[in-house]
């Protein structure tokens, strides 16, 4: 009996000490980045097999209007384009579009995968998924697809989600700090809009990419 509990305790203190690990690690990478100062456009990091448009993706490489980013399983791509910051998960498909004729909208297209972004305040941006479309103007979001259904994190600021096969339900979500995640479901579904938990995101990943661009979350980070 006391050889199983201490086993258990000694698993508890590797994983906590690993996820300490992990903590100082980004803390370290965060604070380079604020020492570096604002990036210009282009590519931050590269982490595993990264293609922009079928190619291995470079450092410092620019994404423009119309590349097409493809993540294998566990690689990460985090880039800078205009006044916005990305990061995009492993086994991720992220179209980056073309400038719209109404409005000047910069639109995203999230095939499979996730993406973390944080957006310039003003200008209306907007990203696509199989089941949702969300308009932006000015915010942090956190986007996971799926086959059927969209998870959406508006992080803080303002977007508009609405359901691809119902968009008379949009929704406006305003929040403050990871207030109102939802799922947004294709059709078929009993809703097309419903609260969602807080996942796979961190605030001390918006809070690198905002630094990449120059500024500061407007809130005082708590998810690690």
């Amino acid at each position: 009996m006391k050889s199983s509990v201490a086993k258990a305790g000694r698993r508890r203190w590797l994983q906590g000490a690993a996820a300490a690990a992990m903590v100082a690690a980004g803390m370290l990478k965060l604070r380079a980045v604020l020492a570096a100062g604002t990036l210009p456009p282009g590519i931050a990091q590269i982490k595993g097999d990264v293609r922009v448009n079928g190619k291995p993706a470079e450092r410092g490489q620019r994404i423009n209007h119309g590349d097409v980013i493809m993540t294998g399983k566990g690689a990460e791509l985090v880039f800078v384009a205009e006044k916005d910051a990305f990061l995009v998960r492993g086994n991720s498909h992220v179209e980056y579009g073309a400038l719209a004729v109404k409005g000047v909208v910069t639109t995203l297209r999230v095939v499979t995968g996730a993406l973390l972004s944080v957006f310039e305040s003003g200008r209306r941006k907007e990203i696509q998924t199989v089941t949702a479309t969300i308009g932006i103007r000015g915010t942090g979001i956190y986007i996971e697809t799926e086959a059927r259904r969209t998870y959406a994190c508006t992080c803080y600021g303002e977007a508009v989600l609405t359901p691809v096969d119902e968009p008379q339900l949009a929704e406006t979500v305003r929040t403050t700090q990871h207030d109102q995640p939802r799922f947004i479901y294709g059709k078929g579904m009993p809703r097309m809009l419903e609260v969602a938990p807080v996942v796979n995101h961190t605030d001390l990943e918006l809070q690198m990419l905002e630094a990449l661009v120059g500024r500061k979350l407007p809130f005082e980070p708590r998810l690690y």
